[in-house]
């Protein structure tokens, strides 16, 4: 695929020979950093324009148990609680050697990170693991992220980092700050300090000539900056159009860039990262959900699925094709436009979501990819959840952010209403009439969410008895966080659509990040990473930040392999 026209200036490209060829400029950009460290050349391809992949456009954290920043910030946990969790977690839906091995290097990734990045990392205390109940669970997480990061350390560099997809502010947050932003005005003793220091941290890197950035563009950064230092060449607008072949072992490959052909040779490997397939909206129609639309996903842009089809033509095979980070979304105002995601919104009081028989069918507060599966298991099971709605209350808009609308009381905008993605309603039979779904179910619905929410307890779906859950609630409401009756109007829906962060299907690799072929067999030379590797957990996740996380820990590994350094 011809790489897109862009004004931004382009490191030409040349035949040349290198030890290991990275492709793509995502997470995999720690696989050039690790050969880096081990004195061996590598050079970078990236397709797009752009550097960061995904991980620019993302909330910016890591799951990497027993790391330098947990212990640093007092956690209490350890490799083998990791592994017990895992295990319940992971189950027979991938191979436990894949996440052992991950487990195992994850620490040393971390560290290599902090040598030769800028980089430094913190402890989100208290972001609970997505599934905390299970046996080696933690309730008070083993997600870390980067600390605020200068952009100007990129110099004329910066103008080649991914954007984000977040709205700009003139402040670096990071995950632990969102949480409380979303709650400023039910915790102001506890948001404002956080918001002013960031603010001020942001203003005063402004009149210094720095500009801070948290979450995903300090993460894509700090990598890219790490790259930098250590004098890698990152290739943009440089495409692959097909792996080389020496026998059955793969030693390079042809790229593109500004349609001149070039040949690179790959002594010791070839690591393919170049992310998943979340914008090959045929192959996704036919392998996941035919109700994904255009623009849906949050992922790269250049995420098309190319360098599947490229592997599979030396042998690769692939697994997890039916899975992605899924993420519930508001739907976008108009046709070809992004949807808005919805994160915090979904677990707090005052609110759930119905399906378009009128009825609940979640757990609205769970994990993203789990609130997915649910959807896709009721359309694979013949009973589609059809058009979703997320019902809430005057008072919710009051108190909480809400997709894009950073302000608790800011109106719901006209352009949302005029374009039928929220309904404003008196009462819940209107509400309903408002949505077209039926009015009979629908308040039913909404007198039974009531009663229970008014006991503190779901009896239906349990929200709030998880860790998880009551970490985005809010925790002024008693005795469930995540629980309130809607008592007042107006009321509101607004249209929920499945979105995602990505697909994590893809490449079958094994512990060491080697591709492979359908009958288990390894390809020589040819490793995959990230995204564009089927997810090292399965058909789960985890933690928040365990997709980042084993772009970083695979990265190395398959470097160390390739070095001779593991076995």
């Amino acid at each position: 695929m011809k790489p897109p026209a862009t004004t931004l200036p382009v490191r030409p490209v040349h035949d040349r020979e290198t030890d290991v060829l990275v492709i793509g400029a995502g997470t995999a950009m720690a696989a050039a950093m690790a050969a880096h460290e081990l004195g061996l050349s590598t050079v970078i391809v990236e397709k797009t324009a752009y550097v960061g992949g995904s991980t620019a456009r993302s909330g910016g954290a890591f799951w990497i148990p027993g790391n330098s920043a947990l212990e640093a910030g007092g956690a209490d946990d350890s490799i083998e609680r990791a592994a017990q969790y895992l295990e319940a977690v992971v189950g027979d839906t991938g191979p436990a050697p894949r996440w052992r091995n991950y487990l195992t290097h994850g620490p040393a990734t971390v560290d290599m990170l902090v040598r030769m990045t800028p980089m430094r990392f913190g402890w989100n205390r208290g972001y609970a693991d997505y599934h905390p109940e299970l046996p080696g669970g933690s309730a008070v997480g083993r997600t870390c992220d980067c600390r605020p990061f200068d952009l100007s350390v990129l110099g004329e560099e910066r103008a080649r980092l991914r954007r984000s997809r977040m709205r700009k502010l003139p402040m670096p947050v990071t995950g632990g700050d969102y949480k409380w932003m979303n709650l400023m005005a039910r915790t102001p003793h506890k948001a404002f300090p956080r918001i002013l220091w960031r603010a001020a941290q942001g203003l005063a890197g402004l009149a210094m000539g720095k500009e801070y950035v948290g979450g995903g563009q300090a993460m894509a950064a700090g990598l890219f900056a790490g790259v930098l230092r250590a004098g890698i060449p990152i290739h943009t607008r440089t495409a692959v159009r097909e792996l080389l072949l020496d026998g059955d072992r793969v030693v390079g490959a042809i790229v593109v860039q500004d349609d001149r052909e070039v040949t690179i040779t790959a002594r010791k490997a070839v690591v393919v990262g170049a992310g998943g397939f979340d914008h090959d909206l045929e192959r996704r129609r036919a392998l996941q959900s035919s109700t994904l639309q255009p623009r849906w996903s949050l992922g790269n842009s250049g995420n098309t699925g190319d360098l599947l089809d490229i592997a599979g033509k030396v042998g690769a095979d692939t697994v997890l094709m039916d899975q992605a980070w899924w993420f519930p979304a508001i739907a976008p105002i108009a046709p070809g436009e992004m949807p808005m995601p919805l994160l915090a919104e979904r677990s707090l009081p005052g609110s759930f979501i119905v399906d378009d028989a009128g009825e609940r069918f979640v757990n609205e507060s769970i994990d993203y990819m789990s609130f997915g599966q649910r959807v896709i298991e009721r359309e694979r099971a013949g009973k589609p959840v059809g058009q979703m709605w997320m019902v809430f209350d005057q008072a919710y808009r009051n108190s909480y952010v809400f997709a894009t609308l950073l302000n608790p009381r800011q109106a719901i905008p006209q352009e949302w209403l005029d374009a039928g993605i929220v309904r404003k309603a008196s009462d819940p039979a209107a509400l309903a009439r408002a949505t077209g779904l039926p009015e009979t179910a629908f308040t039913a619905t909404f007198e039974r969410f009531n009663r229970l929410a008014a006991a503190g307890v779901d009896d239906d779906f349990r929200r709030g008895a998880s860790a998880y859950d009551r970490y985005y609630g809010d925790p002024t409401v008693d005795p469930n966080p995540n629980l309130r009756p809607l008592r007042r109007g107006p009321f509101y829906a607004a249209k929920v659509v499945l979105s995602d962060l990505g697909t994590c299907g893809g490449i079958r690799a094994d512990e060491f990040a080697r591709a492979l072929r359908s009958d288990g067999s390894p390809i020589g030379g040819l490793y995959a990473v990230g995204n564009a590797a089927g997810n090292a957990f399965g058909d789960t996740y985890p933690g928040a930040g365990a997709t980042i996380g084993q772009g970083l820990v695979f990265s190395r590994i398959a470097v160390l392999h390739a070095a001779g350094r593991l076995r």
